[in-house]
């Protein structure tokens, strides 16, 4: 009990109170965000395209604002930050929890285990619900910038790299924490749980918002105050740095597909699978297989270059879609060893070679990010390192809608006749990805060789 004690008086209330906020929060997001795609479908009556250039949208604000939002927040302080934040996601949750009352109310449509639109379809009034999400982008957007701050700013050189582990474990039982609710919710309350999702995620925003309230006291309140001019200016130097950007329009390629986690796989699945699958707890493999083996193949690989460990990441991906794809090419309706639909088991063998493909590349695209950019600058740059979800996002959803409504279209428009053929070639949509993944795997190679020989040339001029 007293080691127990002494470990948790190593850091500060504030980074403790910092962290626990962080869970709820990503417990939120990934409570709605594994399902987005879904409720804006069949809840809202979007269409496939629809739902994901509004949930691409989404994904790719909430990856570009932090820079921004976090330079805010070194002007009016952390807690302020905070308050605010929590505030802005308590009321975007629960805008989108209500905001189908008032659809209800005025005779658009009609919730229970299925839904019945009436004029929803037709209508504009559920555009309504943009701004609503910006309520959540915004807010996000300040999460991600100040609690990272919070636990540089709260620990030391000696206890830095716990401090960070304690938060990228927090990040990971926050996000399997949040999908893991999905499931029985939508199997009690069927479309009405993903709903209610949402009054799950603004209570846990509302835990968040008064624990900032009362507990959180930051040692430091405030950043280093970068003003956005110098953000922009920053920017500008990442989007003019030709080494730069190639790189990261390939590594867009690797997280299209990794993307599809959220765009694709659940309506696929429960398309292809049923109802009674549990794409939500699929999702979790991908986490749970970062957490066990990113250790591991960083200490294996730590003698190798950065380029090298992405390329096998890169060349792991087409085996994740590839996989994806063959559940529909096994015949029947269940695998008796797993007691699976195939669709099912085979998706789950894809995401966890996603997983273990992001173990590979992630923490490595950092470091190489890093030495690319200007001595001194190197925290500003690492601010724009994740340009290539913003890319990815848009594009990934983007042409995940459009696959959707090809191969894998919502059984609603369809009639009896057309369903009997119409996922016949379901599967066709992992293809597309499978192409996405090769070529991104195959121009790194080409990257890496000409990196490699620029980079000589410099140093033969240099000696």
């Amino acid at each position: 009990m007293n080691k127990i004690t002494a470990f948790f008086k190593r850091f500060s209330v504030a980074f403790w109170t910092a962290n626990t906020v962080e869970l709820l929060e990503r417990a939120a997001y990934y409570g709605v965000f594994i399902v987005i795609t879904l409720y804006l479908s069949r809840i809202l009556a979007f269409s496939d395209v629809e739902a994901a250039m509004i949930s691409g949208t989404f994904s790719a604000l909430l990856y570009f604002l932090p820079t921004f939002s976090g330079a805010y927040a070194d002007k009016i302080g952390f807690k302020k930050s905070l308050i605010l934040a929590f505030t802005l996601l308590t009321l975007g949750y629960f805008g989108l929890a209500f905001f189908p009352s008032v659809l209800h109310n005025a005779g658009l449509a009609n919730y229970g285990m299925d839904t019945e639109f009436t004029g929803l379809r037709e209508s504009n009034y559920k555009w309504i619900i943009l701004p609503i999400m910006t309520l959540i982008i915004i807010g996000g957007s300040f999460i991600k910038s100040v609690i990272t701050g919070t636990v540089a700013k709260e620990t030391s050189s000696s206890n830095r790299a716990t401090g960070f582990s304690i938060f990228y474990t927090i990040v990971n039982i926050g996000a399997f924490s949040g999908k893991t609710v999905v499931k029985p919710l939508r199997e009690a309350m069927g479309n009405v749980g993903l709903i209610n999702i949402s009054y799950f995620s603004a209570g846990m925003t509302l835990v968040a918002l008064l624990a900032v309230i009362f507990f959180f006291r930051p040692t430091v309140d405030h950043g280093e105050g970068k003003s956005i001019r110098t953000i922009l200016r920053a920017l500008g130097k990442v989007l003019t740095n030709a080494r730069l950007i190639i790189l990261i329009l390939i590594i867009t390629g690797f997280w299209m597909v990794q993307h599809q986690l959220y765009a694709t796989m659940p309506k696929y699945v429960l398309r292809m699978a049923g109802e009674g699958s549990s794409p939500s707890w699929y999702a979790n493999v991908n986490p749970l297989v970062v957490f066990t083996t990113v250790g591991v193949i960083t200490s294996m690989l730590r003698k190798r270059t950065a380029l090298f460990s992405m390329t096998i990441g890169m060349l792991i991906m087409p085996f994740s879609a590839f996989a994806m794809a063959a559940g529909n090419l096994i015949p029947g309706d269940t695998m008796g060893f797993v007691n699976m639909h195939p669709v099912a088991f085979m998706m789950i063998v894809g995401i966890a070679f996603q997983g273990l493909a992001e173990s590979f590349i992630s923490p490595r695209f950092l470091e190489y990010f890093s030495f690319q950019a200007p001595k001194g600058e190197e925290g500003m740059y690492l601010g724009f390192s994740h340009l290539h979800s913003f890319f990815s996002s848009i594009l990934g959803f983007g042409l995940s809608g459009f696959l959707l409504e090809k191969y894998c279209p919502d059984p609603h428009t369809l009639t009896e006749a057309q369903k009997l053929t119409a996922y016949d070639h379901a599967h066709y949509i992992w293809y597309y990805f499978v192409a996405i993944a090769i070529v991104s795997a195959i121009a790194l190679m080409i990257y890496g060789k000409v990196t490699a020989s620029i980079d000589a040339k410099k140093a033969a001029k240099v000696s």
